[in-house]
């Protein structure tokens, strides 16, 4: 089922599709594991290396942390309760969580699609500049190393968020904030009486035979084979590179902790666009963008050069990040995983917008494609 139209393009050239993770490679990233799914079937293709110290080339369905990905996971674990009548896309949050004293206007409507106004607890970034942080493991630098491995509840994460003023009145505006995800967690397992990782089997990941994917909680681990991800920062003036492919994801929670694989996106995006997993009109309202971001509800709605669309999410994590793309009828579809170094200037930030635009360009615009 599509419920937007898209463009056909020809199939992309696969030695292009080589020729553009080669660049993500050339553009500094470590290495990039990417699958193509078209008119021509399937095609995975891999550049760089696993690690710094490792000349490997990346596994080509090796596991990743895929960052903000996980908000379309919840999304859809929220919207299929809607489905089944435990949860209302415009009812208060505050009836189902009153201790959390969250204004009574703020709905989970406003929560997928990041216009609730909740302070970031990971730290908001101001139009005059300003910074304001969150909580002290996402303060950049040598204190996000140090802190790595400690939990935190989604409650404590919560109370950072609500302890500072909220950035707008709710459903006036749109500000992208992790602490909406955390909310939604939070009230999936209220109406449940189940962990979100309980209902994510149950709606997402047991239906769809998605074995490479983890809801890793507080655990340090990812699973093998997976690529390295690090972390530079400065150290009382000398710089420091630290592999943290191992680190604790509860800091994040919601906002991006899940680990996948390229071939379990590929097969939950073009499931969740084809109606697989949620009533034709929920995947609707999903995918119906906020005019000022093409933000829908835990999907970004994205138009492509050539007129058409593509139904996404991306997402980075201290070193890792996924990809995932697909056309809204799910024909066609481009997942990737990739390594790299990251540091508190997100120095990599223009590289991974211009190699990404590149691959939307040649896998789903006919222009590049003809």
């Amino acid at each position: 089922m599509s419920v937007l139209s898209s463009s056909t393009p020809q199939a992309a050239d696969r030695d292009e599709l080589q020729r553009v993770i080669d660049k993500f490679v050339d553009s500094g990233f470590i290495g990039v594991q990417l699958r193509v799914h078209d008119e021509q079937g399937d095609w995975t293709g891999v550049a760089g290396r696993r690690s710094l110290d490792d000349s490997t080339p990346p596994p080509p369905d090796g596991h990743v942390r895929i960052g903000s990905n996980t908000k379309t996971f919840a999304a859809t674990v929220a919207l299929a309760l809607v489905g089944e009548a435990l949860l209302e896309l415009d009812a208060p949050v505050h009836d189902r969580l009153p201790e959390l004293e969250l204004d009574q206007r703020i709905t989970l409507r406003m929560l997928l699609q990041h216009t609730s106004g909740v302070f970031n607890f990971t730290g908001e970034y101001y139009e005059d500049g300003t910074f304001v942080p969150g909580i002290p493991a996402t303060t950049s630098g040598k204190e996000w190393v140090d802190n790595r491995f400690q939990s935190y509840a989604p409650e404590e994460l919560v109370g950072v968020a609500l302890s500072n003023p909220a950035r707008f009145e709710p459903g006036t505006d749109w500000s992208y904030s992790n602490t909406n995800y955390v909310l939604v967690r939070l009230l999936i397992e209220r109406v449940t009486g189940r962990s979100l990782a309980e209902e994510m089997h149950r709606l997402i990941l047991g239906p769809l035979g998605l074995s490479g994917t983890v809801v890793p909680g507080t655990s340090k681990e990812i699973p093998a084979p997976h690529t390295h991800a690090y972390y530079r920062y400065d150290d009382g003036g000398e710089e420091t590179t630290t592999d943290v492919t191992r680190h604790n994801p509860s800091w994040i929670a919601t906002g991006g902790d899940m680990i996948s694989t390229t071939k379990d996106l590929h097969t939950f995006i073009s499931a969740l666009v084809r109606g697989e997993l949620l009533p034709e009109h929920l995947l609707a309202e999903m995918c119906t963008p906020h005019p000022k971001a093409g933000y829908g509800l835990g999907v970004f709605v994205q138009p492509t050069g050539d007129g058409g669309t593509v139904i996404t999410h991306n997402g980075g994590i201290a070193g890792h990040a996924a990809l995932m793309y697909s056309t809204p009828d799910g024909s066609r579809t481009a997942t990737a995983a990739v390594n790299y170094v990251d540091d508190a200037a997100l120095s990599m930030g223009v590289a991974f917008q211009e190699a990404t635009q590149a691959l939307v360009g040649t896998v789903f615009e006919a222009t590049a494609a003809s």
